[in-house]
C-alpha cells in the first residue's frame, strides 16, 4: 500500500488540499495515516477510488451528510440511492423551471424581459474516415439536433456492429421531447439499454465491446455521458477544454503516479480500456450536466484523431474559421498526415444565439 501526500493524493484524485481536510472533518474520507511530528495527512493509493466517487457525487450536487451514507453502502444499494437522490433532483428542479416561468409572465405583464433558458441552436457535422492502416471501420458518429455522438468498438470483427448498437439505441433520443430537467435520467437510462444491446451481440467465443462519448440537448442544457477512450472536447474563446477522462489502464497509472504523460503516450498498452459498454459486470458510465453558451464549439471524436493530432493542433483546427462539415474534414485529414494508424470518427457542432 503506498502512501501519498495531500498536494500528491489531491493531484492524483483532482481535489484540492482544502476539499480533502473537509472531507477528513466530516468521517468522509479520513487520512490512512498522520505523520506524528508534522501532523501531516498522507492518503493510501488504495482510497483514490472513493475519492473520486466523493468528486462525483459533488459534482452531481449531493450533499455531504447524504454522500457519507452513500460511502458506506454496497455497491448496488449505492446506486439505488444516487437514482432516488436524482431522480429527487429532477422533480425539485423542474418545480422550480414551472415556477420561474409563472413568475416571469406575471411579473413582465407583457414585457419583454429575459428568460431562464435562451434559446440556443446548433450547427453540428459528423465524419467517419477508416483510416490509413486498418481493414476495417469500428467507428461510428452521428451529429443531430438534439444528439451528438461518437463511439470505437472493440472485439475483433464485432466492434463495428457495437459501436452502431450502441448509437442506433441513443438515436431514439431525437425523436423524445426531453425536458432539461430530465436530460441525465433519459441518458443514463438509454446508455443502460444500449449496454444491453451491445451485449447482446456476444457469441460462445466473443465479446464485442464500444466505447462511447455523447451529449444530450434541451435548449441550452446538455447531457454528457462518456465511457471509454472517446473524447468530448469544447473551445470556448480561445480555450480548448477536455471534458472527459480516458479510461484506460495507462490513465489510471498517470492518476496513481506512476506514470508521466509523456510515458503513458507511449506505452504499448495505452488503449488499453478498463471501462466500455458490453465489458465487465455492469456499465459504469461518467455523467455531467453542462450549459452551452452561444459561440461554444464543442468536438467529440474517438482515439484515431485524439491519439495522433496534438491538444495544440486540435485548438488550432477548432478555432480556424469554417463549418463544422468543413472542420471534421480538416480533422480527418489531420489525422492522416499523421499516418492515420487507427479509424477515425468525429463530430463537430457550434451553438449560437437563435435569431
Amino acid at each position: 500500500m503506498g502512501l501519498l501526500t495531500i498536494g500528491a493524493f489531491g493531484r492524483a484524485a483532482k481535489l484540492t488540499p482544502k476539499a480533502l481536510r473537509l472531507y477528513d472533518r466530516v468521517g468522509i474520507l479520513p487520512p490512512a495515516a498522520v505523520d506524528p511530528e508534522s501532523g501531516y495527512r498522507l492518503y493510501s493509493t488504495d482510497q483514490l477510488p472513493l475519492a473520486r466517487l466523493v468528486a462525483q457525487l459533488r459534482r452531481i450536487g449531493m450533499p455531504l451528510a447524504k454522500i457519507r451514507t452513500v460511502c458506506g453502502m454496497e455497491p448496488t444499494a449505492a446506486a439505488e440511492a444516487i437514482t432516488a437522490y436524482w431522480q429527487q433532483v429532477s422533480a425539485d428542479t423542474a418545480d422550480r423551471a414551472r415556477l420561474a416561468a409563472f413568475l416571469v409572465d406575471h411579473l413582465s405583464r407583457g414585457a419583454t424581459v429575459s428568460r431562464p433558458n435562451p434559446t440556443i441552436t446548433v450547427r453540428c457535422a459528423a465524419g467517419c474516415d477508416i483510416g490509413a492502416v486498418r481493414q476495417s471501420n469500428e467507428d461510428a458518429a452521428y451529429a443531430g439536433d438534439k444528439l451528438l455522438a461518437v463511439a470505437d468498438g472493440v472485439g475483433g470483427p464485432g466492434g463495428a456492429a457495437a459501436s452502431a448498437a450502441a448509437i442506433d439505441v441513443l438515436k431514439a433520443l431525437e425523436l423524445a421531447d426531453v425536458p432539461a430537467a430530465d436530460l441525465l435520467t433519459k441518458l443514463a437510462g438509454a446508455v443502460t439499454d444500449a449496454d444491453r444491446a451491445v451485449r447482446g451481440l456476444s457469441t460462445d467465443d466473443h465479446q464485442p465491446a464500444t466505447t462511447l462519448t455523447a451529449l444530450l440537448r434541451s435548449g441550452s442544457q446538455l447531457a454528457l455521458v462518456h465511457i471509454g477512450d472517446t473524447r468530448a472536447y469544447l473551445l470556448r474563446g480561445d480555450e480548448l477544454s477536455l471534458l472527459t477522462q480516458d479510461h484506460t489502464w495507462v490513465q489510471t497509472q498517470v492518476d496513481q503516479g506512476k506514470l508521466d504523460r509523456n510515458q503513458a503516450a507511449a506505452h504499448p498498452q495505452r488503449a488499453l480500456l478498463v471501462r466500455a459498454l458490453g465489458g465487465g459486470q455492469q456499465v459504469e458510465a461518467d455523467l455531467a450536466l453542462r450549459t452551452a453558451l452561444p459561440g461554444d464549439r464543442y468536438l467529440l471524436c474517438s482515439d484515431g484523431l485524439s491519439a495522433v493530432v496534438d491538444r495544440a493542433a486540435l485548438q488550432s483546427t477548432l478555432s480556424a474559421s469554417g463549418s463544422p462539415q468543413h472542420t471534421v474534414q480538416r480533422l480527418i485529414e489531420l489525422a492522416h498526415a499523421h499516418g492515420a494508424p487507427d479509424n477515425v470518427a468525429c463530430v463537430v457542432a457550434d451553438f449560437s444565439a437563435a435569431p
